[in-house]
């Protein structure tokens, strides 16, 4: 009955029951196990995505938000199967304001959409998750990246989120100030809420203007560990790094061997400053001095952009080269601890991965205390998805022990429910009850963030 509803008031184009779509709409990047949809809707409005949910309340059927499918901890997977909503057909720039550096897009816009439309004005958008996400979708999971030392994550761009409740109001969460001390701040509950509060259907995004110059630089050290404590130290140095990436010696070796580089197979530092050109060139020298003065060997600048081009493709190409691994599965974890923790949790990590005898890399965004593990198993021998899935949970929880969070930008999805009550204690309470106040018949993309 709800199926032919939608039908009847969305138009059959926008609605799609095919094998082909519910299979598209029940995974994501991640491990975890597809589930599909009933039916698939394509919303071209606010108003469409209204009257989805006043079906779905009616019938208390369960809706699941689908950006691109790019996430790594299955927050689009339908695990109550029902209505999946793609926003793909919702992709339009609403409201572009140069002067104000600000911009209101449909959360279907992708990363690269929004920056190849501002890049022609100087102006630009610096989330940079890799994955060329859709903006909702970014906003959905407090999406970071690369440039997060610099710019912070998702919710550090916003300046307002348009909501459609599950009761059916359409809420603002901001304006277009720069600022407010106005009320509580809806704007950053959203941000991470992972659709389990209300659909997003409009976004106002700050914008930045694009840097004069853009030196980038690499370098290595014999240990894990001293990367981290150089990192550290350019950072209480006051240089406003644009992004500081770790890669550990495996992970460089197995990024030479997929994809033909040949970086020095050892702990590596990517590193890129960005501002005007005197100051580059100065934070540059700085940088090389400082590095150098802690050990570093291998420092190579790269001032052309296509050789950078080139360097950060190899970042970017990281997660790849060990999923290509031939017959073997993943598991990986994405901690954020305070950065005078980081050495120490590095060297945790790799150690993890050595005990447990399997294959595996470290990299991340180690200016910002987040960093990346990933261990690959092959499921068919006994243990290995064991001995890889404890390298994840034994990390999540030292980084919790030790002040940081389970998870820095992936979100907590289906794979990082079980750490909640240990990282959050009774505000986990609080946030079901704030749950239960926004979504009473809980049919917003049920099964996310809180275990059953």
């Amino acid at each position: 009955m709800y199926k032919q509803q939608l039908i009847e008031k969305l138009g059959k184009e926008n609605v799609s029951q095919s094998e082909s779509e519910r299979y598209r709409h029940s995974h994501d990047e991640s491990p975890h196990e597809a589930v599909e949809p009933d039916v698939v809707c394509f919303p071209t409005s606010r108003e469409d995505v209204e009257v989805i949910l006043e079906i779905a309340r009616t019938y208390n059927i369960p809706v699941t938000p689908f950006g691109t499918g790019s996430g790594l901890e299955g927050q689009a997977i339908p695990v109550q199967k029902g209505i999946s909503i793609n926003f793909e057909n919702m992709n339009a720039i609403i409201d572009f304001s140069p002067e104000d550096m600000t911009i209101t897009v449909q959360p279907g816009v992708t990363r690269m959409q929004l920056n190849k439309y501002t890049n022609r004005h100087g102006l630009m958008f610096p989330i940079d998750p890799g994955a060329d996400a859709s903006i909702g979708g970014m906003v959905a999971t407090n999406a970071s990246g690369t440039t997060a030392v610099r710019y912070g994550a998702m919710k550090d761009q916003l300046l307002d989120v348009e909501v459609v409740l599950a009761d059916g109001r359409v809420i603002h969460t901001g304006t277009h100030a720069k600022k407010s001390s106005s009320g509580y701040h809806l704007t950053s509950l959203f941000a991470g809420s992972e659709g389990t509060l209300g659909i997003i259907t409009e976004i106002t995004l700050k914008l930045h203007g694009i840097p004069e110059k853009t030196i980038m630089a690499r370098c290595t050290f014999d240990s894990t560990e001293n990367c981290a404590i150089a990192a550290q130290t350019l950072l209480l140095s006051g240089i406003p790094m644009m992004r500081m990436e770790l890669m550990d010696a495996a992970s460089i070796a197995e990024v030479n061997l997929q994809n033909g580089y040949d970086f020095p197979i050892k702990h590596s530092l990517f590193l890129e400053f960005a501002g005007t050109e005197g100051a580059v060139t100065e934070e540059v020298a700085l940088a090389e001095e400082l590095l150098n003065d802690l050990g570093c060997e291998n420092w190579t600048v790269a001032d052309n952009p296509t050789e950078q081009k080139e360097i950060w493709k190899a970042r970017h190409d990281l997660s790849l080269s060990f999923v290509h691994t031939s017959g073997l599965d993943e598991v990986g974890a994405d901690v954020c601890v305070p950065i005078s923790r980081l050495p120490e949790l590095i060297t945790y990590a790799r150690q993890l991965i050595g005990e447990s005898g399997l294959k595996g890399g470290i990299w991340g965004h180690i200016g910002d205390g987040n960093f990346h593990t990933i261990v690959m198993f092959n499921s068919k021998m006994e243990g290995e998805r064991e001995k890889a899935e404890y390298t994840n949970e034994a990390l999540a929880k030292r980084a919790i022990e030790v002040g940081g969070t389970c998870t820095g930008e992936h979100g907590v999805g289906l794979g990082k429910r079980k750490y909640q009550e240990q990282e959050h204690g009774v505000a986990l309470d609080v946030m079901k009850s704030i749950k239960q106040l926004f979504d009473p018949q809980g049919i917003l993309n049920p099964g996310k963030i809180f275990l059953p």
